[in-house]
């Protein structure tokens, strides 16, 4: 498979021992996702970037994105809470591009460092029982899916908002779940069909996503697997501890 990878985007040399850890970060990623049904893009970004420049790893891991919200939606699809869903969606396509330009103009640094504490500080919240008590309307729905495209578009850290979103909301575990698959397919595909137009996603990108999909399917069977022996209560606090671990890396990547 490395030999196959390596051979797809050029690489003339790649250490065993690097093309491991990066696989390995691969399936982990692949496995949380299966479980949770977010969390991969980071993980499997920061692995595939210990062998391949950025700019080639992320188209990789937007169609590993789709691929993996593909194989996971008709499982899910009857949990799906499409009434939050909608909205929440088509804010986030309608203000990414937007995000896209501020990409250009605002200082990332203390952006992702006041983000990563927004997060964490909200997760502890969650842990410490609060909650909605009930689903926020339209309106409001739609405004934080601007919030997330924004920050999607800008930064390429959308997913933890959606995440604190369903958490707090009085949704149960399997919509929470079901919900975040539907909108990764939804925004991943729109992400790479941006990337596309900027030249970023070519043959080599789907063919190295190809590769790597068996490790990709693994992962999210032995999560999947995971989920379904997970008490509600168990998979929230795995969940909230996941987002709190992923607060702590990007304050970390933001004051590196």
């Amino acid at each position: 498979m490395l030999d196959r990878l390596a051979a797809l985007l050029d690489l003339q040399t790649l250490s065993p021992a690097i093309a491991a850890i990066a696989i390995a970060a691969l399936l982990i990623a692949a496995i949380i996702r299966g479980y949770s049904g977010f969390g991969f893009s980071m993980l499997a970004v920061s692995g595939l970037s210990l062998v391949l420049p950025p700019a080639t790893a992320i188209p990789i891991v937007f169609v590993l994105e789709v691929a993996a919200s593909i194989h996971m939606l008709p499982g899910v699809w009857r949990q799906v809470d499409w009434r939050s869903l909608s909205p929440l969606i088509l804010g986030t396509l309608v203000a990414t591009p937007f995000g896209v330009h501020l990409l250009a103009s605002l200082p990332e640094m203390p952006i992702r460092l006041a983000i990563a504490v927004l997060v964490a500080t909200t997760t502890v919240l969650l842990w410490r029982g609060f909650a909605l008590e009930r689903m926020p309307g339209t309106a409001a729905t739609f405004a934080t899916g601007t919030a997330v495209g924004l920050l999607n578009g800008s930064l390429g850290i959308g997913g933890p908002p959606v995440v604190l979103f369903y958490l707090s909301s009085p949704a149960g575990t399997a919509a929470v779940r079901a919900s975040l698959v539907a909108f990764f397919l939804a925004t991943d595909t729109y992400a790479l069909a941006l990337g596309a137009t900027q030249g970023l996603v070519t043959t080599g990108t789907f063919l190295a996503a190809l590769a790597l999909l068996p490790v990709l399917l693994i992962g999210i069977a032995i999560g999947s697997r995971g989920y379904i022996r997970t008490e509600p209560a168990t998979f929230r606090k795995a969940v909230l501890v996941l987002l709190l671990l992923l607060s702590i890396a990007g304050a970390i990547r933001a004051l590196a």
